[in-house]
Order: C-alpha cells, then sequence, then structure tokens
C-alpha cells in the first residue's frame, strides 16, 4: 500500500484550497514577525519612507509609485501596515503565477509551481522590506497574467489590464522598459504575436502606458544630472568590456533560487533507486505556445537585466531580483514534463514545510538571542521610537520649535525622521541631490537634528559632519536600549542641534 504526504493528497484533492493555504500562511507569518519583533524598518526602508514623505515625481532610487504607497500604508497604519502592503504584493504574485499556471500547465501542476517559489529566498526573506522591487514582483506577474489572457486567450479587454499595469510598472521601476521590449519582441517573433498587432488594442495598452510613465519621463528630462553618468559608465564599461569581473553576480542569482534546486532534487529522487510506485502528478500536453511564453518570459528578462548589470557594474540585476523570476518555478513544471513523479515525498514535505514556516521563526530568535551572546548588531534592532521621541523632544526644548530636518548619519537620520512627531525631513548632507525637498538655506532657517554613531561617551562628530554644518553644537552622546532580550549592545548615537536661524 503507496503512503503518501498528507501535502501532496491536499494538492491532488484541493488543489486551490492548498494554493490559498501556502500563500495566506507565508503572507500572515512574514507580516507577523516584523510587526512583532522590528523594532527600526529593514534595509532601505526608511529611505523609501523618507522619499514618500516628499511625494516627489522621482528620486535617485528610480520612480515614484512604490514610495507614495508606502507613505500612504505608514499613515493609516504605521509601519504594520507598511509590512502589510508587502505582503499583499507578495499574495498578488503568487495568485498571478498560480493562474497563469492553471491557464497553462493544469491546476496541480500550477499549485507545485507555487510550492517552488516558497524556495526562491526573493519570494520570502527580502519581502518585509517595501520598496520597488516589491511592488515590481507584484505587477510583473500581473502583467505576465493578464497579456497571456488577452495574447494566448484572446480577451481583447485584458489589453486595458495590461496598459495599466504596464504603466504602474514604468511608475516603479526602470526594470518596466526591459520587460516591454521583451513583450515587444515576443510578438513580433511568434506568429500569434503579429497577428496581434493587426488589432488596435495592443496599441492603445502602448498609449495607456505613455500617458502614466509621462510626469516622471519630464521629471527625468530635468533631471539630466541623473541619467547622464548612467551613460557615462555604460559607455566606459562598454569601452573596457569589464564584464569578466562579475562573475559573482551570476552565482548570486544562482543562490536566490537554492531552495527551489534543493527541493527539485528531492523530488527527482537524484541519488537512490526510485521506488516502484510514486505520487505521480499528469497533466495534458502543454501547448508548444505556452510553453515559449513561459520560457521567454522566465528567462529573456533576467538575462539582459543581468548582462546590463555586468556592464554597469551594479552587484545586483538592473531592477532587483524578484521582479526577474517570478516565472522561474513555473518554468521548471513547464519543463519537468507531463508526468511530475513525486520522490521522497515525505521527506520532501518535511523540508518544504520547513521552508515555509522556520525563516521568519529564525529570524526572530536571531534578533532576540544573537546580539547579547555575540554583539551583533542588526539594523532592525535599532529602537526607532524611542530615538525619533528623544531628539524630536530635545530639539522642541531647545529651541521651542518643531523639529524639521534631521541630518547626518543617513539611516540614523532617516529614524529620526520617521519617528520624529511631527514628522521631519531627511537630509542627506554628505549627497544633497538626493535629498532636494531640503537644502543647507532650509536648514539654516529652520535648523536641524545632526546625528552620528558614536562608540563611545565622548564621541565628537565626524570631520566630514562638522565640515558641513560649522553651526553645529555638539551635545553628550545619547545611549539607547536595543530591542533584544538583554537590550545590549546598547546603541550609543552622538548629536548636536543647529538653531534655527535668528536663534
Amino acid at each position: 500500500m503507496i503512503r503518501v504526504s498528507i501535502i501532496f493528497e491536499l494538492v491532488r484533492a484541493h488543489p486551490r484550497t492548498m494554493f490559498w493555504l501556502i500563500t495566506l500562511t507565508q503572507a500572515a507569518l512574514w507580516w507577523l514577525m516584523p510587526s512583532l519583533f522590528y523594532a527600526a524598518p529593514p534595509g532601505d526602508l526608511p529611505f523609501v519612507l523618507a522619499i514618500g514623505h516628499e511625494f516627489q515625481l522621482g528620486s535617485y532610487l528610480g520612480p515614484p509609485l512604490a514610495f507614495w504607497l508606502a507613505e500612504i500604508a505608514y499613515d493609516i497604519g504605521g509601519m504594520p501596515a507598511v509590512y502589510l502592503l508587502s505582503q499583499l504584493c507578495v499574495v498578488a504574485t503568487y495568485w498571478a503565477v498560480f493562474e497563469l499556471g492553471c491557464a497553462t500547465v493544469g491546476v496541480a501542476h500550477a499549485v507545485i509551481a507555487v510550492m517552488l517559489m516558497v524556495g526562491v529566498v526573493a519570494f520570502s526573506l527580502p519581502t518585509p522590506e517595501f520598496g520597488p522591487p516589491v511592488l515590481a514582483m507584484a505587477l510583473t506577474a500581473l502583467i505576465m497574467l493578464h497579456f497571456w489572457k488577452a495574447a494566448a486567450q484572446t480577451k481583447r479587454l485584458y489589453w486595458a489590464a495590461v496598459g495599466v499595469e504596464a504603466g504602474l510598472l514604468l511608475l516603479t521601476s526602470y526594470l518596466g522598459l526591459i520587460l516591454y521590449a521583451t513583450i515587444a519582441a515576443f510578438m513580433l517573433i511568434t506568429q500569434r504575436g503579429r497577428a496581434l498587432l493587426g488589432s488596435v488594442e495592443p496599441w492603445l495598452a502602448g498609449v495607456v502606458v505613455v500617458v502614466f510613465g509621462f510626469p516622471h519621463l519630464i521629471w527625468l528630462d530635468a533631471q539630466g544630472s541623473l541619467v547622464a553618468p548612467v551613460l557615462d559608465r555604460l559607455g566606459e564599461a562598454l569601452a573596457t568590456m569589464r564584464l569578466v569581473d562579475r562573475a559573482g553576480l551570476p552565482a548570486r542569482v544562482l543562490c536566490a533560487h537554492a531552495g527551489l534546486i534543493v527541493l527539485v532534487a528531492l523530488a527527482a529522487g537524484w541519488g537512490i533507486k526510485p521506488p516502484q510506485r510514486v505520487p505521480v502528478f499528469q497533466r495534458p500536453s502543454v501547448h508548444p505556445f505556452a510553453r515559449h511564453f513561459i520560457y521567454t518570459f522566465a528567462i529573456a528578462p533576467l538575462a539582459i537585466a543581468t548582462l546590463l548589470a555586468l556592464v554597469l557594474g551594479e552587484p545586483d540585476p538592473v531592477g532587483g531580483v524578484a521582479p526577474l523570476i517570478v516565472l522561474s518555478a513555473l518554468a521548471v513544471v513547464a519543463f519537468a514534463g507531463d508526468t511530475i513523479s513525486v520522490n521522497r515525498d515525505q521527506l520532501l514535505g518535511i523540508v518544504w514545510g520547513a521552508m515555509l514556516v522556520a525563516p521568519p521563526i529564525i529570524v526572530a530568535l536571531a534578533i532576540l538571542v544573537l546580539p547579547p551572546i555575540t554583539g551583533a548588531e542588526f539594523a532592525v534592532t535599532q529602537p526607532a521610537n524611542a530615538i525619533g521621541r528623544y531628539f524630536s523632544e530635545a530639539f522642541s526644548r531647545r529651541t521651542g520649535k518643531d523639529l524639521e530636518i534631521a541630518a547626518g548619519e543617513p539611516r540614523l537620520a532617516a529614524l529620526v525622521a520617521l519617528k520624529s512627531r511631527p514628522r521631519a525631513s531627511l537630509y542627506l548632507d554628505a549627497t544633497p541631490q538626493r535629498s532636494p525637498w531640503v537644502d543647507a538655506r532650509d536648514v539654516s532657517q529652520k535648523g536641524a537634528i545632526v546625528v552620528w554613531n558614536a562608540p563611545d561617551t565622548a564621541t565628537p562628530p565626524p570631520s566630514e559632519i562638522k565640515a558641513r554644518f560649522p553651526a553645529l553644537t555638539p551635545d553628550v552622546p545619547r545611549a539607547f536600549d536595543r530591542f533584544t532580550l538583554t537590550g545590549k549592545p546598547t546603541l550609543r548615537i552622538g548629536w548636536g542641534i543647529i538653531r534655527p536661524g535668528g536663534q
């Protein structure tokens, strides 16, 4: 008698229920964990919120939509709302890939593709850090789904959805340009695509994209100093051809699929003699157009973005990894054939369940336990609320005015700006062109709090900060307990006040 893991029995008997169970479990875990255990926003999220607070048409980090949405979510519900927004993007991504899989490889194989996505690092660990890559991931998946419905199923109304989503992607990430080029090439190369170009709907979708992106294009035209350096770097890199120096980038992209590779290896039974009876999932033959569609959009955008990153010397593919690999798992399932045999199903179920549940638990334990033991300093253990409250109140007591500008060490200044009441603006004094909403004149007129990392209680301001702020009056560094089991290692912040003009 064959004994099958309950996980794969659910895939066979209730595929849609299994899909929602996977998706909502992962989203809930990765929403609860940062909401409960992150004392400060992770990664670049403080800068995303600082930029979004100014509602600019663009910034040094790219188009504005992700920053606007992050700011709106923060205003509504604080950081938990921002983390929830991020997980809604993950749910939308999974749903779009699942629906595309149902239309191309069948519902059971679509669930298997979603299960494999759990093993892709980009769809789990970085997702609390909402930003352009996370939003672009969801928009890319939705574009792929609706483009399939419009192009393969000839449902013309979906061209409107493609146009709107593509326009939103252009307002989110420059990755949209790579995706548009891939879509155009696919339509020109395939017979069905060329036939669609004779209808008006694809052209109307293109007009919608231009309309959505027009305000940001105007902003880019006015910011020649931001675009020109990229073109200069591209020309220099092409002239010197430094591709051999960037071998680590493809390796990092491959490592992002490490969990998927492990799951495939276990299911394939590599290294063992396959048993006579294993769970088998069959499907009708995949249409050649569907196979070409999946392979094209799983490989081409990733290859183009990686090549551009290699040429430009960037550490990651242009636009981030997550939007470029939304179809990786579906491509693996399409390549696996019409019959998928699941070897080691009991062990596979355990490993897959651990990949789904264990990472957020491990991260939470690491945040609480490792810093007191090892002295490690995690950015998310910085007590952002206490930092913002202390410095905004100190400025108000000393000057009689609300704090409006925070400067100094970028991340600490971003936390002060984020958590001050009322919200302050971030001034990136080392690179002022990146914070055009504040200039030196504003600092001299409105005053500012300037902060920096202080290793001890007698740390003067760094020489470069003192040079940029000659009117700075340093104070005794302030110590804060981190969000760990013991509050250690202590975070010590040096600070000083620039008084408003006239004081």
